[in-house]
């Protein structure tokens, strides 16, 4: 039992303070231990908190972010990669891993190591993780088909939720080939927008329920839940064709005057389609804007 004892501790031991070593080299220190929690599988997403850092020098932290989805876990690249330290951790557990950054290197291409990494110093990489969830394969995999469901509805229904606006609203104009709705609310009669023109514009972006997600108008921002004390609210200026604006709205006021106040209902297609924007605004959402074109140059 004595020799057991001295053995174990030897596979144990470590030369960096405070860890332990496994036989295949990853050092590891837990913090808090909850040995009832679930253990990750190959394919599982892990949810928590980590921070990643070379050495001194932190890399990655995504600590207090909602959205702490941090890695999947899979089979290991190497004996001691960080995949064996995730294999031991516990939902509920805390741990700290370090690698060594000689290892790694080995599977990285030219220029994918820090510039500050010197081969054969001993430097190490750390995870500080705080496991917190884990969504399995098969898990992950119902909330994919869930969520392809989704789009395909949101896409289906878009043309009847633009036509539900377009008739709860009273609109007569007719879309243009691609959709587009425009409504001249007050036409103005200065210079005309066009290409490498400088234009200020006022505006604020609306879905079709009326939430707002974006305005340039203090009030406008206020009324919809979204002003931010830290931003100026004034007309957005630039040049027309040289900032990466969605097509509904560069179609929309090409060629209206100074002066102009127009109403613009984007379809998805000309705004930001599948993808989505933000938290505000889902894949495949028409767009309604509110644009008073104040000076064109």
């Amino acid at each position: 039992m004595l020799a057991a004892s001295i053995l174990l501790a030897a596979c144990n031991s470590s030369d960096l303070k405070g860890f332990k070593k496994t036989d295949t080299g990853l050092y590891y220190k837990f913090e808090k231990t909850d040995k009832s929690g679930a253990q990750p599988q190959s394919g599982d997403v892990l949810v928590g908190e980590m921070v990643f850092r070379f050495d001194t020098v932190e890399l990655f932290n995504n600590m207090g972010n909602p959205n702490r989805i941090m890695m999947v876990y899979e089979n290991g690249t190497f004996a001691g990669d960080i995949n064996e330290g995730l294999k031991m951790m516990h939902v509920g557990e805390h741990a700290v891993f370090a690698v060594e950054a000689d290892s790694v290197a080995k599977y990285m291409g030219p220029g994918q190591m820090p510039p500050f990494y010197q081969e054969g110093t001993g430097m190490k990489l750390y995870y500080d993780i705080t496991l917190q969830d884990i969504v399995t394969k098969d898990e992950l995999a119902e909330e994919q088909a869930n969520y392809m469901e989704e789009m395909q509805r949101r896409q289906t229904e878009e043309p009847a939720t633009i036509a539900k606006y377009i008739s709860d609203n009273n609109i007569t104009a007719k879309p243009n080939a691609d959709g587009l709705y425009k409504i001249i609310r007050k036409a103005g009669n200065g210079p005309r927008v066009a290409a490498g023109k400088h234009v200020a514009i006022n505006y604020t972006g609306r879905l079709t329920d009326g939430t707002i997600f974006d305005s340039s108008v203090e009030q406008d921002a206020v009324a919809g839940g979204i002003y931010n004390p830290q931003r100026p609210y004034e007309p957005m200026d630039y040049v027309v064709g040289q900032m990466q604006l969605i097509k509904g709205w560069e179609d929309g006021i090409m060629g209206e005057a100074q002066g102009t106040e127009l109403t613009l209902v984007i379809p998805s297609a000309l705004a930001y389609g599948s993808r989505g924007a933000g938290e505000l605004i889902p894949p495949f959402s028409p767009l309604v804007f509110d644009i008073q074109i104040v000076s064109v140059q």
